[in-house]
Protein backbone atom coordinates (compact mmCIF):
# COMPACT_ATOMS: atom_id res chain seq x y z
CA UNK A 1 0.00 0.00 0.00
CA UNK A 2 1.19 3.51 -0.85
CA UNK A 3 1.68 5.71 2.24
CA UNK A 4 1.78 8.96 0.27
CA UNK A 5 -1.02 11.46 0.97
CA UNK A 6 -3.93 11.83 -1.42
CA UNK A 7 -3.51 14.59 -3.97
CA UNK A 8 -1.95 15.14 -7.35
CA UNK A 9 0.23 12.41 -8.77
CA UNK A 10 3.88 12.87 -9.70
CA UNK A 11 2.90 13.65 -13.30
CA UNK A 12 0.98 16.69 -12.01
CA UNK A 13 3.72 17.71 -9.58
CA UNK A 14 6.81 17.40 -11.75
CA UNK A 15 7.99 18.01 -15.30
CA UNK A 16 10.88 16.02 -16.73
CA UNK A 17 13.19 17.81 -19.19
CA UNK A 18 16.26 16.03 -20.55
CA UNK A 19 16.00 13.46 -17.76
CA UNK A 20 15.93 16.09 -15.01
CA UNK A 21 12.86 16.48 -12.82
CA UNK A 22 11.55 19.99 -12.17
CA UNK A 23 8.70 20.96 -9.86
CA UNK A 24 5.66 22.33 -11.65
CA UNK A 25 4.07 25.60 -10.60
CA UNK A 26 1.08 25.60 -8.29
CA UNK A 27 -1.98 24.91 -10.47
CA UNK A 28 -4.23 26.92 -8.13
CA UNK A 29 -2.49 30.24 -8.78
CA UNK A 30 -4.92 32.89 -10.00
CA UNK A 31 -4.17 33.84 -13.62
CA UNK A 32 -3.17 37.42 -12.76
CA UNK A 33 -0.83 36.26 -9.99
CA UNK A 34 0.72 33.65 -12.29
CA UNK A 35 1.25 36.26 -15.01
CA UNK A 36 2.89 38.71 -12.63
CA UNK A 37 5.19 36.07 -11.16
CA UNK A 38 6.17 34.82 -14.63
CA UNK A 39 6.93 38.38 -15.67
CA UNK A 40 9.24 38.80 -12.67
CA UNK A 41 10.84 35.45 -13.45
CA UNK A 42 11.58 36.50 -17.03
CA UNK A 43 12.89 39.89 -15.94
CA UNK A 44 15.11 38.24 -13.35
CA UNK A 45 16.53 35.69 -15.77
CA UNK A 46 17.29 38.41 -18.33
CA UNK A 47 18.93 40.54 -15.66
CA UNK A 48 21.10 37.62 -14.53
CA UNK A 49 22.44 37.26 -18.06
CA UNK A 50 23.12 40.99 -18.46
CA UNK A 51 24.80 41.22 -15.08
CA UNK A 52 26.97 38.17 -15.69
CA UNK A 53 28.10 39.55 -19.06
CA UNK A 54 29.06 42.82 -17.38
CA UNK A 55 30.74 40.97 -14.46
CA UNK A 56 28.60 42.90 -11.94
CA UNK A 57 28.39 40.54 -8.96
CA UNK A 58 26.01 42.79 -7.02
CA UNK A 59 23.60 42.96 -9.97
CA UNK A 60 23.80 39.16 -10.40
CA UNK A 61 22.83 38.72 -6.74
CA UNK A 62 19.89 41.14 -7.07
CA UNK A 63 18.68 39.42 -10.25
CA UNK A 64 19.00 35.96 -8.70
CA UNK A 65 16.97 37.19 -5.73
CA UNK A 66 14.17 38.20 -8.14
CA UNK A 67 14.29 34.76 -9.81
CA UNK A 68 14.23 33.00 -6.43
CA UNK A 69 11.27 35.03 -5.15
CA UNK A 70 9.32 34.42 -8.36
CA UNK A 71 9.99 30.68 -8.23
CA UNK A 72 8.93 30.53 -4.58
CA UNK A 73 5.75 32.42 -5.42
CA UNK A 74 5.01 30.04 -8.28
CA UNK A 75 5.48 27.10 -5.92
CA UNK A 76 8.52 25.75 -7.75
CA UNK A 77 10.73 26.19 -4.68
CA UNK A 78 10.20 25.96 -0.96
CA UNK A 79 7.63 23.71 0.68
CA UNK A 80 5.81 21.60 -1.92
CA UNK A 81 2.52 23.28 -2.86
CA UNK A 82 0.65 19.97 -2.69
CA UNK A 83 1.54 19.69 1.00
CA UNK A 84 0.28 23.19 1.86
CA UNK A 85 -3.19 24.34 2.81
CA UNK A 86 -4.98 26.79 0.54
CA UNK A 87 -4.25 29.53 3.08
CA UNK A 88 -0.53 28.72 3.18
CA UNK A 89 -0.39 28.67 -0.61
CA UNK A 90 -2.02 32.11 -0.80
CA UNK A 91 0.37 33.46 1.85
CA UNK A 92 3.29 32.07 -0.18
CA UNK A 93 2.42 33.92 -3.36
CA UNK A 94 1.30 37.09 -1.57
CA UNK A 95 4.62 37.22 0.28
CA UNK A 96 6.55 36.71 -2.97
CA UNK A 97 4.55 39.45 -4.73
CA UNK A 98 5.16 41.88 -1.85
CA UNK A 99 8.90 41.15 -1.84
CA UNK A 100 9.08 41.53 -5.62
CA UNK A 101 7.21 44.85 -5.45
CA UNK A 102 9.71 46.01 -2.82
CA UNK A 103 12.56 45.12 -5.20
CA UNK A 104 10.94 47.29 -7.87
CA UNK A 105 10.63 50.20 -5.43
CA UNK A 106 14.29 49.81 -4.43
CA UNK A 107 15.36 49.80 -8.08
CA UNK A 108 13.21 52.83 -8.88
CA UNK A 109 14.60 54.73 -5.88
CA UNK A 110 18.23 54.15 -6.89
CA UNK A 111 19.82 57.39 -8.13
CA UNK A 112 20.82 57.50 -11.79
CA UNK A 113 24.28 58.78 -10.90
CA UNK A 114 25.47 56.93 -7.82
CA UNK A 115 28.73 58.90 -7.82
CA UNK A 116 27.05 62.24 -7.19
CA UNK A 117 25.76 62.99 -3.66
CA UNK A 118 22.74 64.93 -4.99
CA UNK A 119 22.06 62.46 -7.83
CA UNK A 120 22.72 65.14 -10.46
Amino acid sequence: MDDRPEGPGDDERFLVVDGRRWRREDPDLPADVRGTLLSHLGRGRSAVGRARRSADDAAVARARRRVDLAKHGLGERGDPWWEQSATARRRRWEHALAELAALDVDEDAAPDDAGSPDGA
